[in-house]
Formats: C-alpha cells, sequence, structure tokens
C-alpha cells in the first residue's frame, strides 16, 4: 500500500512539474522583453516573438483616449493566454483594404499591391501601377473614409481594413468592427519626423511577413536621408522663407515642430514661423503675414498652382511680397496623378529622402546642380 502511494505521490509531483514548466515557459513568451523594431516612429512599436508579432498603435489622434494593441499570428503559432482579448490577425495577409493614399506607396515598395481589394475614393491614388489595377476592376471603390459601403466591404470579406479616426468618437470604425471585420488603425499621419512617417512600412512588412524587405526599403530611406543631411551640413540658414498661403480668411503656417518645419530645418534654410510651438498649423492674417515676410527671399505656397500668374489671379494681395516679385515661388502640390490626385500626398510620407532633397535643391541649388525635383515645381 505503501508502495502504492509512493508511486502516486511520485507521478502527481512529476506531472505538477511539467505543469509548471509548461505554464513557465507559456508566460515566458509573452513577458521576455523583445526588443522593438521601431526607431523612429512614436506612435508605433512591434516586437516579435516566436510565431507572433505585438503590434502596438499609440497616440492614434489629437488627445485620444486610447492605444491600440494587435496580435499578427503566424500558422500554427501557440499565442499566450494573456493576449488572447486583444485583435488578432493570421499573417501573411492574403487581402487587405486600406483607406489613405499614404498607404499605397507601401504596398507597392512592398510588391503586395495585388492584396490590395478596395480604396475610398479611388479617384485619389495617383501611382500609375495601382491605378491599373483600379482601372481594371480588381480594386473597388468602397465610397469615402465617412461613409465607406459596408455591404460591398462585407461582400469583400478582407482579412484586414487599415484606416484611421481623427478624433474620440469614430463611429465609422465602431461599425467596421461590429460588421465582424478586423480593423487596424494606423497613425501615420500623427507622426511629425519624416523618418517616424516612413517608418510605418515596418507595419505592413510584418502585416505580409515581410520584415525582412521592409527593412531593407527602410534602412535604404533612411541612409538617403542622413546623405542628404550631410550635403548641407556646412551651410548656413541664410534664406528666410514664406510657407502656406489664404484659405478664406486665414492664412495658414506650419508650426515649428510639424512635419514641414523639420524638412526647412533639416535643409538649412531660414523658416520664419520655426520658433512658434507646436506641430499643425496656424491661421494668421494677411497683415500679420505680410508684416512679417514680406523681404522673404522664398516663399513656399501652398495649393495645385501651374504657375505665377494663376496664383496671383488667386489673390492680387500676393503682389505684394519680395519673393513674388522675384520669380522665387515653389510649390509641391501641382502635380497631379491621371484622376487628379496629388502626388505629393501620397508619396511624400514614405519618401523623405526625395522630399529633403527638393528643399536642398530649393535653398542650395548649386549642391545639387543635376538634381531634378521629384514634388516640387517653381512657379514661373
Amino acid at each position: 500500500m505503501n508502495s502504492f502511494c509512493n508511486k502516486t505521490l511520485f507521478l502527481f509531483l512529476l506531472l505538477s512539474f511539467v505543469a509548471c514548466k509548461k505554464n513557465e515557459k507559456s508566460n515566458t513568451s509573452s513577458t521576455t522583453i523583445q526588443k522593438n523594431e521601431i526607431e523612429y516612429s512614436t506612435n508605433l512599436s512591434i516586437n516579435k516573438y516566436e510565431g507572433y508579432s505585438i503590434v502596438r498603435v499609440l497616440n492614434p489622434w489629437p488627445e485620444a483616449n486610447k492605444d491600440f494593441t494587435y496580435i499578427l499570428k503566424e500558422k500554427n503559432a501557440e499565442v499566450p493566454d494573456s493576449l488572447q482579448k486583444y485583435t488578432q490577425l493570421s499573417v501573411p495577409l492574403q487581402s487587405i483594404v486600406v483607406t489613405s493614399t499614404t498607404n499605397i506607396p507601401f504596398l507597392e515598395m512592398l510588391k503586395v499591391e495585388k492584396s490590395l481589394l478596395a480604396f475610398p475614393h479611388t479617384d485619389y491614388v495617383s501611382s500609375a501601377k495601382t491605378r491599373k489595377l483600379i482601372d481594371a476592376g480588381i480594386v473597388k471603390n468602397v465610397g469615402q473614409n465617412e461613409r465607406l459601403n459596408m455591404e460591398k466591404l462585407i461582400d469583400l470579406a478582407p482579412e484586414a481594413i487599415v484606416t484611421f479616426g481623427i478624433d474620440n468618437n469614430n463611429p465609422m470604425i465602431a461599425n467596421l468592427e461590429k460588421s465582424g471585420l478586423n480593423v487596424i488603425i494606423q497613425a501615420d499621419w500623427m507622426e511629425q519626423s519624416p523618418l517616424g512617417k516612413a517608418e510605418w512600412i515596418k507595419l505592413y512588412a510584418a502585416l505580409f511577413c515581410k520584415e525582412k524587405e521592409g527593412k531593407i526599403l527602410f534602412d535604404n530611406i533612411v541612409k538617403n536621408y542622413k546623405q542628404a543631411l550631410q550635403l548641407v551640413a556646412n551651410q548656413k540658414a541664410e534664406k528666410t522663407v514664406l510657407y502656406g498661403s489664404m484659405y478664406q480668411n486665414q492664412w495658414y503656417v506650419a508650426k515649428g515642430n510639424s512635419w514641414v518645419a523639420q524638412f526647412m530645418k533639416d535643409a538649412k534654410s531660414n523658416y520664419l514661423w520655426a520658433n512658434v510651438e507646436g506641430s499643425g498649423s496656424l491661421g494668421l492674417s494677411f497683415e500679420k503675414i505680410l508684416d512679417k515676410a514680406k523681404t522673404a527671399k522664398v516663399w513656399i505656397a501652398t495649393g495645385s498652382f501651374k504657375n505665377a500668374k494663376e496664383l496671383g489671379d488667386s489673390n492680387p494681395h500676393y503682389e505684394q511680397f519680395d519673393a513674388f516679385a522675384a520669380k522665387n515661388v515653389y510649390t509641391f502640390e501641382s502635380k497631379l496623378g491621371a484622376t487628379g490626385g496629388t502626388i505629393y500626398y501620397e508619396l511624400a510620407p514614405s519618401r523623405p529622402d526625395l522630399v529633403l532633397k527638393d528643399y536642398i535643391k530649393i535653398f542650395h541649388p548649386e549642391l545639387l546642380a543635376n538634381y531634378n525635383f521629384t514634388f516640387a515645381q517653381k512657379l514661373n
């Protein structure tokens, strides 16, 4: 009897030990700190584990009251119980819907654009490669961001929909989730660092299990950006810069911590509103703009103007600026796609290296004598 009890006790202890070791392994896989794959973005983190990744989207919109966590699960992978409460997606994805033109270049750079099922307001897409898919009916039009065609989306059944919110009230996102669709919130538009925006390619690389390719692409962009910085390393920021144009009764200038202001700083220019704290834009009266920037050497105008006459016709008061009189006005928004989409809005966030070179060409043309603008255009 004692022998039987001893054997039973031994078996119980052995099973308990195995169970504890298994539980310890499970807990370790979920708590072991893995290196965050993100270097420049402040709103995205990706931690890769064996068989799955944890993606966190932080500060998804101004004054957001929550963050988002997603689990990207590879085939046959085990996800710890502690992570089961988060949205899980099986990767690599085979189909996707995105809702911002800034996402299109990421898909194309990773060569997964054929996985795109739909896009809202497809006329906004400028890329020739994706336009072919749209024209062939492969990429469907699903309405507009505020009024997505839910029936068509449910019928298409994409494995993921990447979208964005603008504030804490997002009924469209709630409707998508209620319909059983996997929604991923993207916050690339909240990034103010040029390289931080571009690093969101790593989200798509993770979704399609192309992390290696995504890293190579992004590292090359970083390399090009740093090489451009070296071009102007010894230059002085002498040229004063006026930015923006009138919109209704206000002139909006980029604040000093904004994405645009960072490019002008990196390109070694004297942006006149560089000391205004914050990101985004600041609305001012025409009189205040004229008082501060009448003698500015360069004007970076906002708007899809084709030439100086078109700009001048839009507001006769523009002729009071020295930069206008000297024909030293540029815009990044005049180049349009086949259906009217602005190429700069679509491609610039993913290629900050090209944007920076354009700015350097404007402020220090002698450094890039043989370089042709990618986005910018001088209004002659």
